[in-house]
């Protein structure tokens, strides 16, 4: 296939658009390259040092034979050259990353909620405009969250995007007709808010539009390397580990190998679903080779293999590697303690080996993380974005600059 990876620089962007070539694909990278601006206006860079687009992309013709392209677009402003682009390559999928993925970054001030907002719903409402105004039958998938579903069941398993329900109709003697809905939205900040906006789009161009997309909801990804990044120093791929970008496991990981204190907010009882970024690229791959049909609603998958509660990974990571664990105030609006119970038949069904949680893999993370580790800024740790003003930075006491309170 042709395939277009929007955000294809990125945390997720960049070792799916590696696992996509080496596979064979004529693969372009569309990115304007605003995580690595957002990492100098954060002042905290990637852990692990990452080369130009250019270098990476050279790196990975030298070391695979294969040819990435790469083209410096913002999918979000420049409309225009967006549909120019597809119209030129007429691809035969688009896989959809260029969006703002952190929750902390989100929340950070009202610049950066509408930020969030204007980027991701642009960008999304573009591509999916812009297939439409180019005449394409081109399959979208798109990288959504587990988040739009927010964090709590109803006794009951997630379902895979849609819920079967019963609708009791006006006179009783009627009895009950029997539907399916968009499972109900729950964001929990304002980038799970973006996500949950994405949903009614794709759904509102599948239904009008006959466009064939694939909405992927996404679980927290863990790990660092897949099986392309580790062929070259030069194709590595980020390590965020500050209190906005960095994912809660590899960041336990990484506070252990610097001796520093994993942080768990609040009483860590939050239960959230978690992937393996080597299942990522390949549930990417699976996505693009199992598309719906012209006409289809939206094909929803949930992309996660496995459930922790944060203070048992705290406590795993610990046991491990010898760190000790600190409670700090939770800058999240969320309940203290929930329970998350997820289908993902469909991917196991066409045929996902899960990676699961064991001590070798998350000893792989640390070992990386110690590596790097004399590039740490031990001052970005802490996630300080609070969702209200009622919430605190998640600071531990031990780093809590005197007279500033933490609990």
């Amino acid at each position: 296939m042709k395939i277009v990876v929007l955000g294809g620089d990125g945390f997720c962007g960049w070792p799916a658009s590696l696992h996509l070539s080496d596979l064979g694909h004529d693969v372009i990278i569309v990115d304007n390259l605003s995580r690595r601006r957002i990492d100098e206006e954060l002042g905290a860079s990637s852990l692990t040092p990452i080369r130009s687009i250019e270098e990476r992309v050279e790196a990975w013709r030298e070391v695979s034979g294969h040819q990435l392209r790469f083209v410096e677009l913002d999918v979000a402003q420049d409309y225009d050259g967006l549909v120019a682009l597809l119209a030129a390559e007429r691809p035969d999928s688009l896989v959809h990353f260029a969006e703002q993925r952190a929750a902390p970054y989100s929340m950070k001030s009202p610049g950066h909620k509408r930020y969030t907002v204007d980027n991701n719903t642009n960008a999304t409402h573009n591509v999916l405009c812009a297939l439409v105004d180019a005449g394409l039958d081109t399959h979208v998938v798109h990288l959504g969250t587990m988040g739009v579903y927010g964090y709590g069941t109803a006794g009951m398993k997630i379902p895979e995007g849609y819920l079967d329900v019963e609708v009791r109709l006006d006179e009783p003697a009627e009895g009950t007709v029997s539907q399916q809905m968009l499972y109900p939205t729950n964001p929990g900040s304002i980038y799970h808010l973006t996500k949950c906006l994405d949903q009614q789009l794709f759904a509102y161009y599948a239904k009008n539009d006959a466009l064939r997309i694939t909405d992927l909801h996404q679980g927290i990804i863990w790990g660092t390397h897949t099986d392309q990044t580790l062929r070259d120093e030069r194709l590595v791929n980020r390590f965020d580990y500050d209190g906005d970008y960095g994912t809660v496991l590899n960041r336990f990981l990484m506070q252990a190998a610097v001796g520093y204190p994993l942080t768990v907010h609040g009483t860590g009882g939050q239960t959230r679903a978690f992937i393996h970024i080597r299942d990522m690229v390949r549930c990417v791959q699976i996505a693009l080779e199992n598309p719906p049909s012209r006409g289809d609603r939206v094909k929803i998958f949930n992309q996660m293999t496995q459930t922790h509660r944060v203070r048992d990974l705290a406590e795993l990571v610990a046991r491990i590697s010898g760190a000790t664990v600190e409670l700090v105030p939770n800058p999240r609006h969320e309940a203290a303690e929930n329970d998350l119970h997820v289908r993902n038949d469909t991917f196991l069904d066409l045929g996902l080996e899960p990676t699961l949680l064991e001590e070798g893999l998350l000893v792989e993370v640390e070992d990386v993380a110690r590596r790097y580790a004399d590039r740490v800024d031990l001052d970005k740790i802490p996630c300080t974005s609070v969702w209200t003003k009622e919430q605190q930075p998640g600071v531990p006491v031990s780093r809590t600059p005197a007279g500033q309170k933490t609990a």
